[in-house]
Order: structure tokens, then sequence, then C-alpha cells
């Protein structure tokens, strides 16, 4: 889900002008590639509360992620097919993440 979510947004800021390439085009990159190597940086941790905890880190940058996508349409930027997908992937993975850290805490307490 997070690697799907990274290669739609190196799609959807391919269509950015050339001067957001290095501004909010690559934030909206590092927010992206931030979900999925913080998912996968607290599966590989020994414990549920440091888990927890990068579970809770990659849920900021999808809220970081889902701003800055809001300020791209605002500007009309990119395909705005293409922002839809990104919407809909960033919905589906912030809903996993909730249940995902809601299940742990659930069972650590």
């Amino acid at each position: 889900m997070a690697e799907d979510l990274a290669a739609l947004v190196y799609r959807f800021v391919r269509g950015f002008p050339v001067a957001e390439r290095f501004e909010l085009s690559a934030q909206m990159r590092r927010a992206a590639i931030s979900v999925g190597s913080n998912i996968f940086e607290g599966c590989g941790l020994r414990s549920n509360k440091a888990l927890i905890a990068s579970l809770y880190i990659a849920h900021g940058s999808v809220s970081e992620l889902i701003f800055q996508l809001r300020l791209a349409r605002r500007n009309e930027f990119g395909d705005g097919g293409l922002a839809v997908e990104v919407s809909r992937k960033l919905d589906e993975i912030q809903r996993s993440l909730i249940r995902l850290i809601r299940e742990l805490e659930r069972k650590s307490d």
C-alpha cells in the first residue's frame, strides 16, 4: 500500500511546473517515502511500543502529504485524475494505520 502511494506521488509530481521541482514536489516525494520507510522501520524494531511510535510517524507523514496534495490541487499542479488516486490511497493508508495503531495499543494495555 505505502509503496503504491509513493509510486503514485512520483507520477503525480511529474506534472508539476519546473519551478516546483525542488519545492513542493520534492517535499511530497519525501513525505510519501517517509510513510513506507517508517512502517518498515517499525516492523524491524523489537517492541510494540517502538512499532507504534513508528506508525504514528508514518501517520504524521500521511497527514503532511494530505495537506501538500490539497495545496498542489489549489494551485492546479499535476494531473487531476492522479490527484484523486493519491487522495484515495492516502485515505486507505490513514484508516489502516489508525486501525493498526489502535489494535497494537489495545494489546499493549
